[in-house]
């Protein structure tokens, strides 16, 4: 893919707190669907910051 392309369709990352927002759910329900293996894995973006690929998220909502 090309730096073009990736600069318009940048990849958009959601924290555990923002999935449980989102879900109405705690932040240790999102941990132990993860660990279960209802959500995707998370990336670690930087030491001490976790998030997912909020595509995979609506990606694995759409499938459900």
């Amino acid at each position: 893919m090309s730096t073009k392309a990736n600069q318009s369709n940048p990849t958009k990352w959601i924290s555990d707190k923002g999935l449980a927002k989102r879900f109405e759910v705690s932040r240790a329900t999102i941990w132990r669907w993860t660990k279960e293996g209802h959500l995707p894995q998370p990336k670690q973006i930087t030491p001490g910051c976790t998030r997912w690929n909020l595509a995979e998220i609506e990606e694995m909502e759409g499938a459900a």
